[in-house]
């Protein structure tokens, strides 16, 4: 396998990833669970994927391999949400061991949540990228954590915000000060999350190196940065 054919594997690879735990954790937001003093959508587990997936293109692909990702996402996901609107009004018949009230409350979110999700995702990534080439730009290759952490801490603050507001705010379905406090709890799971990620973003790293080469890989790295100034 030649050197390209194997940077258009990792960027598959990484693609898959990124874009099934996406759609995972929007379409399974639906149910709470408890975590210690956490109440928290089930959707937050596969996020955490998500998370170091960006931090990975980023570092390899630059700007603009994380913006195509997020928008051919978005798109996906707005996808999956019409096709489960759509089978959501297709009967169900007598049989189904699923019935259509069981089918339509795991997956008919109401249309605030899909348009604070959605909204959520896009500038969080969006704004990942900027904080993340910020720090790059001021360190040069050191810090990995710095830059990873960094990025994640800062745009899942605006995605706890912005998706809790707009699902839930908004419509008058919690108060200003419930709003704050759901909010703020979300976003002190996801940043703990981000902390405990940073072995997995250096081994991450490493495994790529390793398949690709170490003089491949820090070429990759150099042409995102080039391409990323």
């Amino acid at each position: 396998m030649d050197a390209q054919a194997r940077r258009d594997l990792v960027f598959l690879v990484l693609s898959a990833i990124f874009i099934t735990n996406a759609i995972l954790g929007e379409v399974t937001g639906g149910k709470l669970f408890t975590f210690g003093p956490f109440t928290m959508s089930i959707g937050v587990i596969p996020w955490p994927v998500v998370f170091l997936t960006t931090d990975l293109i980023n570092e390899y692909f630059g700007r603009a391999g994380v913006r195509k990702l997020t928008f051919v996402t978005i798109a996906l996901i707005a996808y999956a949400f019409v096709v489960l609107f759509a089978a959501i009004q297709v009967p169900a018949a007598s049989f189904s061991p699923v019935t259509d009230e069981q089918f339509g409350a795991v997956f008919g979110q109401s249309l605030w949540i899909i348009v604070g999700s959605v909204t959520a995702f896009a500038l969080s990534q969006l704004i990942d990228v900027v904080v993340f080439w910020a720090v790059r730009h001021r360190t040069g290759q050191r810090l990995l954590w710095l830059r990873a952490t960094g990025s994640t801490a800062v745009s899942q603050l605006i995605d706890s915000f912005v998706i809790i507001g707009i699902a839930f705010w908004l419509p008058g379905k919690v108060s200003t000060n419930e709003f704050f406090v759901v909010a703020a709890t979300n976003y002190s799971y996801k940043f703990l999350i981000a902390v405990c990620l940073t072995p997995f973003i250096y081994a991450g790293h490493a495994l790529i190196d390793r398949f690709l080469g170490t003089k491949e890989a820090h070429s990759l790295i150099e042409q995102s940065t080039r391409q990323s100034g």
